[in-house]
């Protein structure tokens, strides 16, 4: 007998597995169409999305705010669905659909401690496997509520070279262990986790509680940060995979500088294709002393986090346009 819940998320994987079959050009159409459908019924994600976008883009009008969230949350459905390719595809047909640009670093990696920055676009799953089809490496992932889901999860990113995942209540001593031992850390920066361990710092000019670990791991292990993204080719093609140039006088004896930096980087590679980054989550729960919630019913938004602090412009954010 299956335990509650534990059945419908079967059906769901047993979907995904039967999918991955398709042509990427036809999976790619559904998972855009289920897509269409979420953006919809779910009107407290849909909410956060438009709450985000209000605060990173207050340029754009609110029909090309909602324009913009609604393709977020077709890439988003798109993303889960093209899961199943990553999971359960040859590595032949991964290597086809996966364009890495330039080709992993391989000898920097080798080289010494690294750290893969990989914002949150929701491809960021190909990325992961970019890199594990050619070494072995190691992450922290946020456990799942359904312990098949957890299983799927777990080996389709590590089925190739063995994978370190890490749950985040271990802390960073699993993470330090692991990367003294030659493993690269794939690392998710740019979610809002309280804060604990975070500094309030500029994104898009709206104060969030932003990570230090980035910068803290580096300065601790004399890690080589190198930047990461993965975005979706057009015309259903596949993805590109991008490995920046490693970053020079990265910590520096500035956390607070390092961590705007990393801001800084997040929001140029935001604006190159704004709709596949992660605009569901709640960026900007985490508000200082003083400030109320951006995401609360009715709240002013515009005026409640962004006037509240002077920032500096975000990068290139003027005259930005939903492409």
């Amino acid at each position: 007998m299956l335990t509650k819940g534990r059945g419908p998320m079967r059906v769901l994987l047993v979907l995904m597995w039967l999918l991955h079959w398709l042509p990427l050009p036809l999976l790619g159409r559904i998972g855009e169409g289920l897509g269409r459908v979420l953006y919809s019924l779910m009107s407290a994600r849909r909410h956060v999305a438009l709450t985000n976008l209000r605060l990173c883009f207050p340029e754009l009008s609110d029909a090309e705010r909602c324009a913009l969230a609604r393709r977020h949350f077709q890439a988003y459905a798109r993303s889960m669905l093209e899961r199943g390719i990553l999971w359960w595809s040859s590595e032949a047909r991964l290597r086809r659909l996966i364009r890495v640009e330039p080709a992993l670093p391989l000898q920097a990696i080798h080289a010494g401690p690294t750290i893969l920055l990989c914002p949150h676009f929701v491809s960021l799953d190909v990325a992961g496997i970019a890199v594990s089809l050619c070494t072995s490496g190691c992450s922290i992932y946020a456990r799942q509520s359904s312990p098949v889901f957890d299983r799927a999860l777990r080996r389709g990113r590590s089925r190739f070279w063995p994978v370190q995942l890490f749950a985040r209540d271990a802390g960073v001593k699993p993470i330090l262990r692991a990367m003294r031992a030659g493993l690269p850390f794939f690392m998710l920066p740019d979610m809002d986790f309280g804060g604990r361990d975070a500094l309030f710092t500029p994104f898009f000019g709206v104060r969030a509680a932003t990570l230090t670990a980035p910068a803290r791991i580096a300065a601790m292990t004399g890690a080589r940060l190198i930047p990461v993204t993965a975005t979706m080719l057009p015309d259903y093609q596949g993805w590109r995979v991008q490995f920046h140039p490693a970053w020079d006088d990265y910590p520096g004896t500035d956390l607070v500088a390092a961590t705007v930096r990393m801001n800084r980087f997040i929001e140029a590679q935001v604006l190159r294709t704004p709709a596949e980054y992660f605009w569901a989550h709640r960026r900007f729960k985490t508000r200082p002393t003083g400030e109320a919630s951006v995401y609360g019913k009715g709240v002013d938004v515009l005026h409640a986090a962004r006037r509240a602090h002077k920032a500096p412009p975000p990068v290139g954010a003027p005259g930005l346009r939903p492409h």
